[in-house]
């Protein structure tokens, strides 16, 4: 007997806008813009059942945009560099670390980095840059993709990079932190492609 195939099922299904589940999920946005967006994995869920109303109803799109993060500055070179690396785990976390490393040499105050050990910092994120091929161009304010109190203490990571006496203990405060941020990145946000259908 033959299976009988509901066709207006199928036409009435939103396209799939996944892009990647893991380690990072990226997905096509389906509004205008210019910026990657972060947003949290429940207001991502929301939106996409918003999409599903829309398209049932024979719409296209989104309406409404849930509360996000608008990843803009040298917090849109991060993400580029994420998305681009986004099926290597292992690369996504040395980008990471790099956008780390920055960030301790432009937001950090640290009594090793006010010593002739700066170079050395210098030296190894030049190195990193050269190797990963990845820039960050023009003013640089905030390299670190953002992460809600609720789920990471950030004064806690940054004091542990004050308190650091050697470089070896900057590095590993570094390392653990954006381990842990990149696992929570991980765990808790969605990430929405600029464009429309990215």
């Amino acid at each position: 007997m033959a299976k009988i195939i509901t066709l207006k099922d199928k036409f009435q299904k939103p396209p799939d806008n996944l892009i990647c589940l893991s380690p990072w999920e990226f997905r096509r946005a389906d509004w205008e813009g210019r910026h990657f967006i972060q947003m949290l994995r429940s207001q991502s869920a929301r939106l996409e059942c918003h999409r599903d109303e829309i398209c049932k109803k024979g719409g296209k799109g989104v309406w409404h945009i849930p509360s996000h993060f608008s990843l803009k500055g040298g917090m849109s070179y991060t993400i580029r560099a994420m998305y681009a690396s986004r099926d290597n785990e292992y690369r996504m976390r040395e980008i990471y670390y790099l956008a780390g490393l920055m960030d301790c040499l432009i937001n950090q105050v640290n009594a090793v980095l006010r010593t002739d050990l700066l170079k050395a910092m210098y030296n190894k994120v030049f190195a990193m840059k050269r190797e990963l091929n990845i820039h960050w161009y023009g003013p640089l304010d905030q390299v670190l993709l953002p992460v809600e109190s609720q789920f990471y203490n950030e004064f806690e990571y940054r004091s542990s990079l004050t308190s650091a006496c050697t470089m070896k203990e900057l590095y590993r405060a570094i390392r653990t932190g954006t381990d842990e941020m990149f696992d929570i990145l991980s765990l808790e946000y969605v990430f929405y492609c600029p464009g429309v259908g990215g």
